[in-house]
């Protein structure tokens, strides 16, 4: 820190800053024994040579948080014992007692850091196939010896598209132009069919609007892969279930019963009988992987729970259970939450009916807050938090020099408007209000005043508008 000038010094407070955003960012989590990072049927169709070796070395490279900051140690043979892997998402694993029969269930859910970011600067496809938001979900049961385990995924759209923040409440979704959607889109796909089988595509997003051409186009990119291995299955949520019909999600669930049950799950008894493997996984979306997703992923989870309890004898349906069933929905919807405050900076939106299973005013009334603190986030905060994701994963390195022999990416020159325009949309607004509540009474040079204030709140608000992307805060470190 010493050799370093006022200038750097100032940075290399702005980097420090940026790790410790991402470090508090809602959760990290790491075991000493387990190896959180692959599911229960991976590691059951591993050899014992790759269990006994060291977790970092083993763990699935797409969920490792802390991989960069292990790079260097991992190289050296006398610092190996330290490295331990670390996920990023949700975990909780709960102990029940159904019957007199006691069971471990719980949810494990792994962010990818391939493509990770923030809400609106992180959509869709790169040109490895890989996702903004993918997020690997997975429920398992241990009882008695027994283990169940059923996997879910959930990412954007795997075609180029952007959604760029420009202050407006709800920036209109685009396709990129002379991009190659169709070979990335089949890039992603094979590995995900490599990884997990056959893809059932759960598409949730608005099929007429500012979300129709999305939906088209994702749906026609599909049917030009002719892989026989995914099928494309799209659900209007919002339309469908408008006006608080969330009973229309059984129509959902119905479509995809039958490929539930083709599918499976990953059931290993305590004698070391296999019951059932997974072959294909429900890979959801809508348009940011988050809310309307978690709600379908958790009734498909619920189907799943209820079958494998009532395989190992413990219970027939999780409804009969209303303490377990409560359970369920409470976690789920903390599930929910917390991938949504580490994707977009707030917890989730129609948590209400994961929680209660059914839509409330009070639900809504919470969607309105979060809708608006995203609002301020994705504008004005996220630039930054993209940059935070970026440095901590290596993706930006700190040069030698900066600032000095080096230019320093931190230091960006704003557009004149910058700062002008919302001066004077402050003065404007601070005179248009005194003259509406400090005049005893009303004379027509006063109501001239407020009209000629008013029209300039209005032209400059219109112009800051007009202007928009020049307001967001904007990564730097790309």
């Amino acid at each position: 820190m010493y050799h370093l000038d006022e200038k750097q010094q100032r940075h290399n407070s702005s980097y420090l800053d940026m790790i410790k955003l991402v470090l508090s960012t809602p959760h990290f989590y790491f075991s000493y024994t387990y190896d959180l990072s692959h599911t229960m049927q991976r590691l059951h169709n591993t050899t014992p040579d790759f269990l006994q070796s060291p977790l970092h070395e083993r763990a699935d490279s797409r969920f490792i948080w802390n991989s960069h900051l292990l790079h260097e140690l991992s190289s050296r043979s006398e610092f190996q014992k330290f490295c331990l892997p670390i996920i990023h998402g949700f975990i909780s694993l709960n102990t029940i007692v159904i019957n007199g029969i006691s069971f471990n269930w719980g949810i494990v859910s792994r962010r990818s850091i391939q493509r990770a970011g923030t809400r609106l600067f992180c959509r869709g496809i790169d040109a490895n196939g890989n996702v903004a938001n993918f997020v690997e979900t997975e429920q398992i049961i241990e009882a008695n010896g027994s283990k169940s385990s059923f996997v879910q995924t959930r990412g954007s759209i795997p075609l180029y598209w952007q959604q760029a923040p420009n202050l407006k409440l709800k920036p209109k979704p685009a396709l990129i132009p002379n991009e190659n959607h169709l070979v990335s889109a089949a890039r992603h796909f094979e590995s995900q069919i490599f990884l997990y089988g056959k893809q059932i595509l759960v598409n949730l997003i608005d099929q007429k609007g500012a979300e129709a051409n999305l939906e088209r186009a994702y749906k026609e990119t599909v049917q030009e892969l002719r892989n026989q291995n995914i099928r494309y299955e799209a659900f209007d949520f919002h339309a469908e279930c408008r006006k608080m019909q969330w009973h229309r999600l059984d129509i959902l669930m119905a479509r995809l019963a039958q490929d539930q049950e083709l599918m499976g799950y990953f059931l290993l008894t305590r004698d070391g009988v296999l019951v059932s493997v997974q072959d294909g996984v429900f890979r959801t979306n809508c348009i940011d992987c988050l809310d309307r997703t978690n709600v379908v992923q958790s009734m498909l989870a619920k189907r799943v729970l209820s079958d494998a309890l009532s395989k190992l004898e413990i219970a027939r349906n999780v409804d009969e259970h209303p303490s377990f069933e409560y359970l369920f929905k409470q976690i789920w919807a903390d599930n929910a939450d917390i991938i949504s405050t580490q994707y977009s900076g707030t917890s989730a939106l129609k948590t209400d009916f994961t929680r209660t299973g059914k839509r409330t005013k009070y639900g809504v009334l919470k969607d309105g807050v979060n809708s608006l603190t995203r609002y301020y986030k994705n504008n004005f905060a996220d630039g930054f938090r993209q940059d935070a994701i970026n440095l901590f994963l290596g993706r930006y390195t700190v040069r030698d020099g900066e600032c000095a022999a080096v230019t320093c990416p931190l230091e960006t020159e704003r557009n004149w408007r910058y700062a002008t325009f919302p001066l004077v949309l402050l003065v404007a607004t601070s005179m248009l209000i005194a003259h509406m509540i400090l005049p005893s009474r009303y004379t027509t040079e006063i109501l001239l005043y407020m009209l000629f204030w008013g029209a300039m709140v209005g032209g400059t608000f219109a112009t800051i508008i007009h202007h928009g992307k020049q307001y967001v805060d904007k990564p730097k470190l790309l």
